[in-house]
């Protein structure tokens, strides 16, 4: 069936181009006979588009729609040549001679193609918003997907600590629980649009940051400086918290003293800049931190929601881990 929309789009390029093939410069009017000729070449490349084109044509069985389309364009020139020309040229050598198939085919092909190239650039248009469509789908349920994941991981590394806490009958276990609980919160509950305000995101990036350092007790220093932010930009929720989880992964891993985490975030222009950089013991592989599947997460969930807008550099040098990432923000 066709729509509002398609059928107003046919006949608007319909009118142009009777306009551009009938009028007559000269005397500044339509020639009756040119429009009669372009009407009956309209009607006649309906069923090639309506119907040989999506019966065939985008089923790809091209010598049957190839077949049906000469048939068509024979039956027109048969119906001009013997019908239309003799009605409208009594008497002259056009209504009573037949000029010869190439001659016909030169009247006929080109204002048939351009009339069949509107349905099939319609088509097309409808073809790749639905292509488009379907992309913003598939990718809002990869990225429902991979924020799916990151739950679960961080609630998996801080059951095993809490574990640890009771077994000691640590007096830091409840607080530990509460901010374990307002971070999951944010995470389950806060964090399921596709972006988040900078300003909410960096407020739990502090919580997140604070229930680790009750973790490390008195075992080294952490640090976290964050540019006073004054206008209001969003970002995707749970980027930056995936590499400060890897950094007091990294530190705690196989090091007792002496953890070392430097964390800033500074925001020039609309540009968001990411430093986190922690010390590790040289036993200790980071191969499988690296490849861990919080990291891996990011990387994915950067690659779509930010195509060529970020920069992301991880060095591994001198007992030292450093993450920078560089992110193009947009204002809420």
């Amino acid at each position: 069936m066709i729509s509002k929309k398609e059928l107003l789009f046919q006949i608007v390029l319909h009118i142009l181009v009777l306009l551009f093939f009938s009028f007559n410069r000269n005397t500044g009017a339509l020639m009756t006979h040119k429009v009669i000729f372009l009407l009956f070449y309209g009607v006649a490349t309906v069923s090639i588009t309506y119907y040989l084109m999506p019966r065939f044509l985008y089923k790809k069985k091209y010598w049957q729609f190839f077949a049906g389309a000469t048939l068509v364009v024979i039956a027109v020139i048969i119906v001009e040549e013997m019908v239309l020309e003799p009605i409208l040229y009594p008497g002259t050598r056009r209504g009573n001679e037949f000029p010869g198939i190439y001659v016909s085919l030169l009247g006929v092909l080109p204002v048939m193609c351009i009339l069949s190239g509107f349905k099939f650039g319609w088509d097309a248009l409808k073809k790749q918003a639905q292509i488009d469509e379907l992309q913003t789908t598939i990718q809002e349920s990869e990225l429902q997907f991979l924020r799916s994941q990151i739950n679960p991981h961080f609630l998996f590394n801080n059951l095993n600590n809490l574990y640890s806490y009771a077994l000691q009958e640590s007096p830091k276990t409840p607080e530990i629980i509460l901010e374990m609980s307002g971070v999951l919160r944010y995470m389950l509950y806060e964090s399921k649009e596709q972006f988040v305000p900078l300003k909410k995101e960096l407020e739990q990036l502090n919580n997140f940051i604070l229930l680790y350092k009750l973790q490390i007790e008195d075992r080294g220093e952490v640090h976290f400086d964050v540019d006073k932010i004054e206008d209001e930009y969003k970002i995707a929720p749970l980027i930056l918290i995936v590499f400060i989880e890897n950094a007091f992964k990294h530190s705690q891993s196989g090091q007792s003293t002496d953890i070392k985490i430097d964390i800033s975030v500074k925001l020039k222009n609309d540009t968001l800049e990411f430093l986190c950089k922690n010390n590790y013991e040289p036993g200790f592989s980071l191969d499988s931190v690296a490849k861990g599947i919080g990291l891996k997460n990011v990387k994915k969930r950067l690659e779509i929601l930010y195509p060529k807008k970020y920069i992301l550099q991880i060095d591994e040098a001198d007992k030292s881990y450093t993450v920078y990432l560089k992110l193009e923000l947009e204002k809420v």
